[in-house]
């Protein structure tokens, strides 16, 4: 099993399965969700509207959906809905399901790689430190041990927490 820590795009991941910091319709967004489906191009936004609408999502928050990429070079994107750190009640149990749920996904749909954001820690704003240390121990559940799993991380700061926390966990 395998863990990297990168600081760059997403989008240019050469993996079966990029995982999208998503809201719970689907449609796109800012941060990771707008740049995912900008590089996608619009094959990716006509794959997410045929995903159906239960109770007024999508993808309800700690779930994840998958759809085809479009344009990007992973064969899937995984879409899941981190929590709202301000708005949960329990976001660490939602942040964890985010990351399981993605996780499980890609082994359904025979992945063998997957890139990961940091999930919820943007707009959605989640403390970085408590983020970093639920990703990483998650990757690092048994369940997932047979899948290669990348973070690429938006800024050196980011990335650094999510170093930090690995070389803490391992």
């Amino acid at each position: 099993m395998s863990i990297k820590i990168i600081q760059g795009d997403i989008t240019t991941a050469a993996v079966d399965a990029i995982v999208n910091a998503a809201n719970p319709t689907m449609l796109g967004g800012g941060g990771v969700d707008g740049a995912i489906h900008r590089a996608a191009g619009p094959e990716l936004l006509a794959a997410c509207r045929e995903v159906p609408v239960i109770n007024g999502a999508r993808c309800p928050f700690g779930e994840a959906r998958i759809t085809t990429a479009g344009k990007l070079p992973a064969k899937f994107v995984i879409h899941t809905a981190g929590p709202i750190y301000s708005q949960s009640d329990e976001p660490d149990k939602v942040l964890a399901s985010s990351y399981r749920y993605s996780m499980r996904l890609a082994l359904e749909n025979g992945c063998r790689s997957i890139a990961f954001p940091a999930i919820s820690c943007g707009v959605y704003g989640y403390p970085l430190q408590e983020a970093a240390k639920i990703a990483v121990s998650v990757c690092l559940e048994d369940e997932f041990k047979h899948l290669d799993k990348t973070f690429y991380l938006f800024s050196e700061e980011v990335a650094n927490v999510w170093l930090r926390e690995l070389k803490r966990s391992i």
